[in-house]
């Protein structure tokens, strides 16, 4: 899973993209608004944790870019403002949750698999397919499939973002921790293993390809 960090502090920055590391997530890190919503209109992310006060504005004028582009994403904002009003404000501007520093490391981790568990990012249910990245598991009428690795992954985040065209660099963004070390035909490899080990002994369709775009999760068809 893939988190932006948009926080000004450095030192806090580095603790936190650290210990998110530690915990396998993968971290985009931005110091300002500005680069934070660059970051965000490139890249398709899980999760955004952002600091309320930016050198050049609030965290608060995130939510909106990051819930319009893809409203499953979930929006942490980190604050020293620690009173009741201000974490009412954070939620009332749309933010998933409110975390006031300074605050404990693990308490962070735990907000933040709480944000994805409740965002639905976990398990996948679409009908009768069902998607379990935990267990990296796939099951189909309650018959498993065998595909795993970055096919996998490709599937699962194409599945979270179906409501999304997902081109091939957002893909490699998403998925590969070095995404300049390969080229986009590892992309076209992992979908015609998702269409040979499970579209096609099934009898359906679960990636369309849209020419020149990208990728869009198509199951059930219409979605």
């Amino acid at each position: 899973m893939r988190i932006l960090i948009v926080e000004d502090e450095i030192s806090l920055n580095k603790t936190i993209t650290e210990g998110l590391n530690e915990f396998n997530f993968q971290t985009d890190v931005a110091e300002n608004l500005k680069d934070g919503e660059y970051y965000i209109s490139i890249r398709n992310y899980d999760l955004v944790l952002a600091d309320w006060m930016l050198p050049d504005g609030s965290g608060l004028e995130i939510i909106n870019q990051v819930k319009n582009k893809s409203p499953r994403t979930a929006v942490v904002i980190i604050s020293a403002r620690d009173d009741a009003e201000s974490e009412v404000e954070a939620l009332r501007a749309g933010a998933d949750d409110f975390l006031a520093k300074p605050f404990d490391f693990n308490v962070l981790v735990a907000r933040i698999e709480a944000r994805l568990r409740f965002g639905g990012t976990n398990l996948i249910e679409i009908e009768d397919l069902v998607i379990n990245p935990d267990e990296e598991k796939i099951t189909y009428k309650n018959q498993e499939i065998e595909l795993k690795g970055k096919p996998f992954e490709v599937l699962t985040h194409l599945a979270r973002h179906r409501d999304q065209i997902v081109s091939k660099e957002q893909l490699l963004d998403a998925i590969w921790e070095e995404p300049e070390l390969v080229t986009p035909n590892v992309i076209e490899v992992a979908i015609n293993q998702i269409r040979q080990k499970m579209d096609k002994p099934l009898n359906i369709a679960t990636i369309e390809t849209v020419r020149r775009r990208g990728y869009r999760f198509c199951y059930p068809k219409g979605v």
